[in-house]
């Protein structure tokens, strides 16, 4: 057996998101269990958070443990418009089932 067999690819999905939406997705996304970072881009294209979410935290409910998190998101949300969220999963998304294999 070889050692690539532990290892699956990462699946990295973009979507853009309002600032007056954007704590409402994060907390959505660390509730759906496979999701293991969540990075939040500024408009100019810096990365403003990098959340890493692990399977055992997600399990004890992320959402509490990542409280002070979700306060600096909410902060980041009064003064965005728009942002940049990028999504990285262990799996690719359960909705895209037409993506190529």
């Amino acid at each position: 057996m070889s050692g690539k067999d532990n290892k699956r690819p990462d699946w990295i999905e973009e979507i853009e998101v309002a600032g007056e939406k954007l704590v409402e997705e994060v907390k959505r996304l660390a509730a759906e269990g496979k999701v293991r970072r969540i990075r939040i881009y500024e408009p100019d294209g810096d990365i403003a958070v990098d959340i890493p979410l692990t399977v055992g935290a997600i399990a004890g409910g992320a959402v509490v443990l990542a409280a002070p998190i979700l306060a600096i998101v909410g902060a980041l949300a009064a003064f965005v418009t728009k942002v940049k969220i990028e999504i990285v999963r262990d799996t690719p998304p359960e909705a895209d089932d037409d993506a190529p294999s």
